[in-house]
């Protein structure tokens, strides 16, 4: 995914680390999301984080037909940012770039794969049946926590171009309609006068800015 230079730039500010930081921490707490939001000129930034579960309800890697169409249709979903945070019309927003993509821990995957085979070969030497069933059983209990442990997260940035940014100065979060799972997301704004971190919820989907021009 080709990376929004403002937003790498951002990230480089003592406010943004530490908001990537608390992110990382709380990168599975379900129901909760980040989206960082920099202004530039004509220019707004965006990159948007959120758990699996939030956005297609579970955060195991997608195996069936069915679970691989809601992640397709979450991904197209989030590729439509001016849809999901809604800007006033004065603002006179287009979207640039929009890219959207679901990220898994595939190395996890990889070794559990291996670990799998692993213990078919081993399985297949045992002679006693009941040591054959105790294995059999580690295995199961091997594979149903890998299971558990595995963890997805949807990310997606975007780059808009607007006649006025300053008119951009209350969001409203359609993406909480889009998403039933999703119930707050941690939003960092970033414009000439400083950082500032707000909190949206479902009960709440508005964010005010007037204050940050």
């Amino acid at each position: 995914m080709k990376k929004i230079t403002y937003i790498a730039l951002v990230a480089m500010t003592s406010s943004s680390v530490a908001a990537e930081e608390a992110r990382q921490l709380d990168a599975h707490e379900h129901g909760v999301g980040q989206l960082d939001i920099a202004f530039d000129g004509a220019k707004i930034a965006m990159e948007f984080h959120a758990p699996g579960a939030d956005i297609v309800g579970f955060e195991y890697a997608a195996e069936s037909a069915e679970d691989r169409a809601k992640v397709d249709t979450a991904v197209a979903t989030l590729a439509r940012p001016l849809a999901l945070f809604e800007l006033p019309a004065a603002a006179g927003c287009s979207v640039v770039q929009a890219s959207a993509e679901l990220e898994s821990e595939e190395a996890h995957e990889d070794h559990d794969e291996h670990a799998h085979d692993d213990h078919k070969e081993e399985a297949h030497d045992h002679e006693d049946h009941a040591a054959h069933e105790d294995h059999e059983h580690d295995h199961d209990e091997h594979a149903e926590h890998a299971h558990e442990a595995s963890h997805t997260e949807f990310h997606a940035e975007y780059l808009l171009n607007c006649a006025d940014t300053s008119a951009a100065d209350l969001i409203t979060f359609a993406y909480f309609d889009s998403f039933p799972n999703a119930l707050e997301l941690e939003v960092q704004v970033i414009t000439e006068k400083g950082a500032t971190a707000f909190e949206v919820t479902r009960e709440a989907p508005t964010l005010d800015l007037r204050d940050m021009f």
